[in-house]
This record gives structure tokens, sequence and C-alpha cells, in this order.
């Protein structure tokens, strides 16, 4: 059902059509990011900072991504208190996705999971900053999206090449010529909430000309 959730959030190709060869959360194991994050202190040392200071994608010849910090004490119950509180609203919100959705949302036809996703239920223990489960589900959703692949998500780092970024680089690093000259402007296909967000993004920029007003009509005695 997290899978499912996940992947009406962030969809691939097996979620939408328009998404063909496109990864989404389904294909980059953004599930599986959450369940190690919020298992993070069952493992030894716990999954919660990787060790690094790099992986071994850019030539570092061992990943030091994968080797996990050890906690003190007092970091470990700060992360045992804010991971219980995570459990606990992935319990309750996972719980009433299920209800919105008829009582079993992994079953639920797109249109129903989208609904459910849409009311955003309100639970008990969110972080500050969340209205309900869903925004909560969408940010862990991103971040097992984007995230370096040691934390569960980005599966082989197939939502980096999907919007073209490199990843982690080092120790390598970038040429001069990387650094100092652009590749150019990303394509954009300025179609339905995109060509909405470019509007309202062109239209607030500093200098972007004032919308203009229809002018007020005149009084009924000037007119002949």
């Amino acid at each position: 059902m997290l899978e499912a959730a996940a992947a009406r959030l962030v969809p691939g190709p097996d979620d939408d059509p328009s998404e063909a060869g496109h990864p989404g959360a389904r294909e980059a194991h953004a599930a599986n990011y959450i369940v190690l994050l919020l298992g993070a202190l069952r493992e030894d040392p716990p999954k919660v900072f990787a060790g690094g200071p790099f992986g071994d994608r850019g030539g570092g010849g061992r990943d030091g991504m994968a080797r996990f910090l050890p906690l003190n004490d007092a970091v470990k119950e700060h992360w045992r208190a804010r991971l219980d509180d995570l459990v606990a609203a992935y319990h309750d919100g996972l719980a009433q996705l299920d209800a919105l959705a008829g009582g079993d949302f992994a079953a639920a036809s797109p249109a129903d999971q989208d609904a459910a996703l849409a009311r955003n239920p309100p639970v008990r223990h969110l972080p500050a900053g969340n209205g309900g489960f869903t925004d909560l589900l969408f940010q862990h959703t991103i971040e097992g999206c984007y995230s370096v692949p040691e934390y569960g998500g980005n599966a082989g780092g197939a939502m980096w090449r999907s919007i073209g970024f490199p990843g982690d680089v080092q120790p390598r690093g970038h040429e001069a010529d990387e650094v100092t000259n652009s590749d150019g402007p990303d394509p954009i296909t300025a179609i339905g909430i995109v060509a909405e967000l470019l509007q309202l993004l062109t239209s607030t920029a500093p200098g972007a000309p004032s919308p203009s007003t229809p002018p007020e009509p005149r009084p009924a005695s000037e007119e002949r």
C-alpha cells in the first residue's frame, strides 16, 4: 500500500501513460526509503547518517556512503523520539487512506486513490509544517526519489538520470569548463499546471507589467 500511495504522488510509466520513459516513485524504490527511515534504529549502526565523504560513483574506489556512522546515546534518543512519532503518523495515515479509498487503498482505482490523497487526512504526531498525512508522505517520497541511493531510494540513480543530474561526482569532481559554462536551459513543455506555474512566476517577478484593468464605466450623465 505504501508503494501504491507514493506512486500516485510521483507516478511512473506503470502509473500514468504520459510518464512513459520517465521513472517515478515505484521505479525509484521510494517506499523502500521510507521503510528504512522508519526502521533506521533497528540497524547497527543506525541508518541515519551516511559516512562518506563520498560514494563510489565518482571514482572513489569504495562506497564510503554505504558505511553509516554510530550515534552517541543522546543523538540516538533524539532520533528514537522523532521516529516514534513518524511511525505513529504513518500507522494512522495509512489506515485513513485505506478508509478513504473504500477499505483497500492498494486495490482502489487511480481516481479513488488520488481522491483519498487529496483529502490530506490529519493525523497525530505530524512534524511541524505538515497539514496532513499526504504532506508528510509527499515529502518522504521526494526524498526517496532524489536522495543518494545508500538511503534506500533513487535505485541505481534512476531519478538523477531522468533530470540530467550527474549525482555525486566526488572525488573526480568537474572540469573547469563544466563549472563555468552553462549547458543551456532545460527544455520545458508549458502545458497544464506547468503553464500555470510559469504564468504565476513571470507575473509576480520584479519588473513584470501590472495586469491591465478594464476602464471604469462612464456615469450615465456623461453618456450621449
